[in-house]
């Protein structure tokens, strides 16, 4: 039987390219997004791309209860285990020019609702219908190590989640399931910055890499599967860097 494997904010860019991985591999892929249009046309796109595939969506705000237990009920009702769970849903905050604490809190409660909680609860929901031996992979940033603009909120949420990794990697050890982050550099081809990334800030992250490109969504996608792969198997409890090279280690 093809493994069951959920992708969160599978809608567009790392997401979606992630979830192709598995889609072209055979797997069955449950997307999960905030979005109904963009998991169709994401949907409609994989299941035109590799005939036969099974590929479903689930529109849910996984940033809330409710978005979590409805994930679940639609993973209940496949009747069968789950065999990894990629959380990539996340987002910067925009910000406000209103200042003020108001302001403050509201942009880090945004980015620990977008970041944090997306996956928190998408995990937590999960933990109890993973297949023994499954895999987690959660999606954090170069930003966790760097900081981020404005009020650093964006790199913060990333960093909880390194700590989340290492708790659930010896939490659900016992049951020889792999938990580990992936912590990728600039990656272009997403709707991630959206009008702010200038060609001056493009450039002088390219020119920081020591490869001398931007990443692609593939780059990261291709990590992803291969931790969710019996040959990743081993691997857990590690934060994994994709950036060429913008980031020499820790």
């Amino acid at each position: 039987m093809p493994r069951l494997i959920i992708v969160t904010g599978a809608g567009s860019g790392i997401g979606r390219a992630t979830a192709q991985r598995f889609a072209e591999h055979g797997d069955t892929v449950l997307l999960v997004g905030r979005r109904p249009d963009r998991l169709r046309t994401t949907a409609d796109g994989l299941r035109a791309a590799f005939p036969g595939s099974d590929v479903r969506g689930v529109a849910a705000d996984l940033s809330h209860e409710a978005g979590a237990l409805l994930l679940r009920e639609h993973v209940e009702a496949l009747g069968r285990p789950v065999d990894a769970v990629v959380c990539c849903a996340g987002a910067s905050p925009a910000g406000s020019d209103v200042g003020g604490l108001k302001s403050v809190a509201a942009e880090w409660q945004d980015a620990y609702g977008s970041n944090v909680l997306t996956a928190v609860l998408t995990v937590e929901t999960l933990a109890s219908l993973l297949a023994d031996g499954a895999s987690i992979v959660l999606y954090s940033s170069i930003a966790a190590y760097r900081g981020s603009a404005g009020t650093g909120a964006y790199g913060a949420a990333k960093a909880a989640l390194h700590a989340y990794t290492h708790h659930l990697a010896t939490r659900l050890g016992p049951r020889g399931v792999s938990v580990n982050a992936i912590a990728p550099g600039y990656v272009a081809d997403t709707d991630f910055f959206g009008d702010r990334m200038t060609p001056a800030r493009e450039a002088l992250l390219i020119r920081q890499t020591a490869l001398g490109r931007a990443g692609t969504p593939d780059d990261v996608a291709g990590l992803a599967h291969f931790l969710c792969s019996p040959d990743g198997a081993y691997l857990t409890s590690q934060i994994l860097q994709v950036n060429g090279g913008s980031q020499h280690g820790v």
